[in-house]
């Protein structure tokens, strides 16, 4: 797992939304922002400088603005050196409004990127603190196949050769939609949200033995894949061997955790003559039933209960 960093000029150059322009401090475009929550220095600023979160994006409002502005002479030199004698990544002023002169000269000499914005402060705060969530939530890599079969995010995973290209590609056939396949970057969203998504270079691209790397989407059609998908259900695809035992009935939980989020897990045996994926389309309408509070596992084990207990089903029944 990797929580990485995003550098100001990221921000300022693929996020037009923002409507972001550089005012100062353009040698340090390349400042790494390593946090996903903002700060407004309103507090700060007044001289109250303790547990001042210095590290990350520093958002001056119209309430900031109003005040820094409202300073002259030795009160504003003193408040902008005490300010500017923190390690600051970088300030954005919202709203339009322009920084006072000292700002820009302190920004242009310690290399703080001083941006501005005309969109108003809570809208901002709003559409920033989506990028940096998605741009620094924990991440990693998993190698698999990642596929959307009605509505529910697949992740196929197993050993090299087992099968999960081309049952993905049976599924792609079917009408469902590829995500991601041999490498597929998994980011953590929230405390039980995980999504799957794929690199530029592979997006929407599959490496099927004997065919080489095909193009799914100008193959199948733009209806045929997807960027991203929320991760609701893992499918291990093993070699089907009499040694191993199997889950029969569906009452056993199993999950794996990724990221520290615990997916729903099915263990599924691959051997010539079972259609894997009309298993994994029954799978899917499974999980969503699930979801909706329906077990049919569960409920079937509850009413064999019942019968034993009436004495309608033998419990040990005569053997031929």
């Amino acid at each position: 797992m990797s929580v990485p960093g995003i550098n100001v000029s990221n921000i300022l150059k693929d996020h037009p939304e923002l409507g972001l322009k550089l005012i100062a401090g353009e040698d340090g475009l390349q400042n790494r922002i390593h946090s996903s929550e903002i700060n407004r220095p309103g507090l700060s600023l007044t001289g109250f400088y303790e547990s001042f979160a210095h590290d990350r994006i520093q958002i001056f409002g119209k309430g900031e603005w109003a005040y820094i502005t409202s300073k002259e002479g030795e009160d504003l030199e003193k408040l902008a050196a005490d300010f500017f004698h923190f390690h600051l990544n970088c300030i954005i002023f919202t709203h339009g409004n322009v920084p006072p002169p000292i700002f820009v000269e302190y920004c242009d000499r310690l290399n703080i990127p001083l941006l501005g914005s005309d969109v108003s402060t809570h809208k901002f705060i709003t559409l920033i603190s989506q990028i940096l969530d998605r741009s620094l939530a924990p991440r990693t890599m998993r190698h698999g196949v990642l596929i959307e079969v009605f509505g529910i995010g697949i992740l196929l995973s197993g050993k090299s050769g087992v099968g999960k290209s081309e049952t993905a590609l049976e599924l792609i056939e079917r009408g469902h939609r590829l995500v991601a396949d041999d490498m597929v970057e998994i980011r953590r969203l929230s405390e039980s949200y995980l999504i799957g998504t794929c690199s530029d270079l592979l997006r929407h691209h599959m490496e099927i033995r004997g065919l080489g790397i095909l193009n799914i989407k100008d193959i199948f059609g733009i209806g045929s894949v997807r960027d991203h998908k929320l991760i609701e259900l893992i499918i291990h695809l093993e070699e089907w061997t009499e040694e191993k035992e199997f889950d029969r009935t569906g009452l056993e939980n199993r999950t794996e955790e990724v990221l520290g989020v615990n997916i729903p897990l099915i263990k599924l045996p691959v051997r010539p003559g079972r259609n894997i994926p009309i298993i994994v389309e029954t799978a899917a309408m499974n999980q969503r039933l699930k979801k909706l509070g329906k077990n049919a596992a569960a409920e079937f084990s509850q009413k064999l209960n019942i019968y034993l207990q009436q004495g309608k089903v033998e419990r040990n029944p005569p053997q031929n």
